[in-house]
């Protein structure tokens, strides 16, 4: 008797607190979660027992897998944390110091002290190698292979480096050189990690294509590392699937692609949220959103308009000063476009010794040793032991009851910690938490949104993440919105978005000129090499063949700016013939962002983007609903609401509510993952796919 293919497919997302899973498997309509603390010392540990702990709950086996999608912040610690690899630089002669001198700009124009983001490649391990290309890709010296040999042993054999990168000047616009210093390098040491910049960020801006391509290699070993071991560790439980990776960008790669590139995982798990809120925004028909994914560490928000979260094409990592631009190391990358706010379930709240003033974040309790509440050893009261005193957490049923909450614990660490110091009993202060850590959030989202001109108000938020369903409903208030939508689940939405996201790429290439003298057959060869590298690494990432769509824009920007937009353009191959088209579109992107347009100045492209994506998996969210039956809640509890003090609320079952319930807050509405706070005054429905709609005053 044969066997059907495996279908089963599941998404693990490694946060800083939690390790979350979904498994989904269309052949029989079932859709399972898991969460457990994360494991921070080895990370693959708490992945493997966390897939065999929900395959063994469905009655399932590793066997019937087809395949495991996986995010992961490593590289986001390693280059906060400055844990990655000893690395070489080899660079064109007279640019030893460019990674160094930057963009020389001061992030901060006021510090007299301020700190310079140290760069991962220090001077001594930086050599230059004789050989020069211009502006336009012309050969002006060539290039010295036997300084690239001798550079190489002595970065290798007397430097100790564990990677090699190379970043010659203009290698966007002649990357002959570095791929013969790659040949070099690959011929005397074969199994040493090596970033080309050409490969890693090939467009222009020296000092960013040459950090990206160090960030790469700093991180390269150390994800190689992890990798091979989620494999094998996968493949000892019987695993004979493929493991995909989650790139910052949103999309899925092989795991090939990210040991060669791990530095466009820089933004993964976060990415994934904003897949999962972007799949959940176009089933329920809302074409403005709000993501927001608040977890043990940070929250995240990201605006998602027709479908699709907004991205960008630089990040900063590693900053000095948290929240201040330029305080970190540029990089190169597609990223999903969001912030980051240091507020999660695990914030600590501290009392400034300065002013004598409550501060909350940005530093997290994380898994180990976690809120106080855990009791794991935590002293120190964080965001979930505020919520915990103030009503909105059941101590008996967190994560479905299998970790019992200590609240006598976080009221004595409130009484010795907080409440001596700023003179208000354990209540008062709790709600002090909450009211800094949403207004934090709300100051940063609004701030966000503002730079995008957005208006918050004309947004529905989708809200998710172990701590979002709890501080999403007073959130909402404090940023004026009139919806909120709490999906099932909703604790463990971020893996879900490993599952609904597509094999997805962005390739880019620079050419630089002005519109009218822009080369069209060089353009046209340039999208046909990007659609041929994008095709090859998506079907090797599982897509159908024909199923590719393909995406082309270009950077452009009057002559004489400093930065460009992006501007769509209307196919992959061009002439002449869609200047007008190109230009039409350039000004309605210009006057979108700008509000105004100059149709007299020039006008130059940059970069040349490809986006390539397959479609990406349909999942039925909602499983099976309970029957219609009278709402009854399971119980009553007291929570305090700023304004309204302490008032009894409705505990629902999240799984007992069935399609089409309506009933008002102030009630709590627990899953196993999360818990939802309904403030006074709203409305909740659950929609038809079993969505909570919170509806505000």
């Amino acid at each position: 008797m044969a066997h059907s293919a495996p279908t089963a497919r599941i998404g693990v997302d490694v946060g800083g607190t939690f390790t979350d899973l979904v498994l989904y498997d269309p052949a029989r309509d079932l859709t399972h979660t898991g969460k457990l603390l994360t494991t921070p010392d080895d990370p693959s540990e708490a992945i493997v027992s966390g897939i065999a702990r929900v395959l063994e709950e469905a009655g399932m086996t590793a066997a019937q897998l087809h395949s495991v999608v996986h995010g992961t912040t490593l590289v986001t610690n390693t280059v906060i944390e400055r844990t990655g690899a000893r690395v070489g630089l080899l660079t064109t002669e007279g640019f030893r110091d460019s990674i160094e001198i930057g963009r020389e700009t001061r992030y901060d124009l006021y510090d007299l002290f301020l700190e310079a983001p140290p760069t991962l490649v220090p001077r001594h391990r930086r050599l230059e190698v004789p050989g020069r290309v211009d502006v336009n890709g012309q050969v002006l010296r060539p290039l010295d292979e036997a300084a690239v040999a001798a550079a190489a042993r002595r970065l290798v054999e007397e430097e100790g480096c564990e990677a090699l990168a190379v970043g010659f000047m203009h290698s966007y616009a002649f990357p002959a050189h570095e791929r013969r210093a790659g040949e070099i390098i690959r011929g005397l040491y074969p199994d040493l990690p090596l970033s080309l910049s050409a490969e890693v960020a090939p467009e222009i801006r020296e000092f960013e294509r040459s950090s990206t391509a160090c960030a790469n290699a700093y991180v390269q070993p150390l994800m190689g590392r992890y990798l091979d071991k989620v494999e094998a560790s996968l493949a000892a439980m019987g695993f004979a699937g493929r493991l995909y990776i989650m790139l910052s960008g949103g999309g899925i790669t092989t795991v090939r692609d990210a040991k060669a590139f791990p530095i466009r995982l820089i933004e993964s798990g976060p990415a994934a949220g904003a897949m999962a809120s972007s799949f959940i925004a176009k089933l329920t028909g809302l074409d403005r959103v709000l993501s927001y994914d608040m977890g043990g560490t940070t929250a995240k928000m990201c605006v998602v308009e027709d479908g699709a979260p907004h991205h960008k094409f630089d990040f900063e990592a590693g900053r000095v000063r948290r929240f201040q631009k330029g305080s970190g190391l540029p990089l190169k990358v597609s990223v999903v476009d969001m912030i980051e706010i240091g507020a999660g379930g695990g914030s600590l709240a501290d009392v400034d010794p300065g002013s004598g003033l409550m501060k909350v974040g940005p530093r997290s309790a994380g898994s180990k040793p976690g809120p106080v509440c855990y009791g794991r050893g935590g002293t120190q009261p964080a965001v979930t032991d505020a919520d915990l005193v103030l009503g909105r957490l059941d101590p008996a049923y967190f994560l479905g009851g299998e970790m019992k909450l200590d609240p006598d614990r976080v009221r004595r660490a409130f009484a010795e910690r907080i409440s001596p110091r700023i003179g208000v009993d354990a209540e008062t202060a709790a709600l002090g938490v909450q009211r800094i850590v949403d207004e934090t959030m709300a100051a940063a989202t609004r701030m966000h949104m503002a730079e995008k001109g957005k208006d918050p108000r004309r947004f529905t938020m989708i809200a998710f993440g172990g701590a979002g369903p709890v501080h999403a409903w007073n959130l909402a208030r404090l940023l004026k919105m009139k919806r909120v939508v709490v999906p099932l689940g909703a604790g463990v939405a971020s893996a879900l978005g490993f599952l609904v996201a597509p094999p997805a790429t962005d390739m880019v290439r620079s050419h630089v000129a002005r519109l009218e003298r822009l080369d069209w057959a060089a353009v046209n060869a340039l999208f046909a090499e990007m659609r041929a590298e994008g095709e090859a690494l998506l079907l090797e990432a599982g897509a159908e063949p024909g199923s590719l769509t393909f995406t082309a824009t270009a950077e452009m920007r009057h002559v004489g700016q400093g930065f460009e937009i992006p501007v769509a353009l209307p196919g992959l191959t061009l002439s002449a013939a869609d200047l007008p088209a190109i230009r039409a579109a350039f000004f309605d992107s210009y006057r979108a962002r700008f509000g105004r347009v100059m149709e007299d100045a020039p006008i130059e492209a940059l970069s040349w983007r490809l986006a390539c994506a397959a479609p990406g998996t349909d999942i039925r969210l909602g499983g099976n609903a309970p029957p219609p039956a009278p709402l009854v809640p399971r119980a009553t509890r007291r929570v305090l609401f700023e304004g309204h003090g302490w008032c009894d609320c409705a505990v629902y079952d999240r799984y007992a509510l069935p399609n089409g319930a309506e009933f008002s807050g102030p009630a709590l509405v627990e899953e196993r993952e999360s818990t939802c706070v309904v403030g006074p005054g709203a409305k909740v429905s659950v929609d038809a796919i079993r969505n909570l709609v919170i509806e505000l005053e």
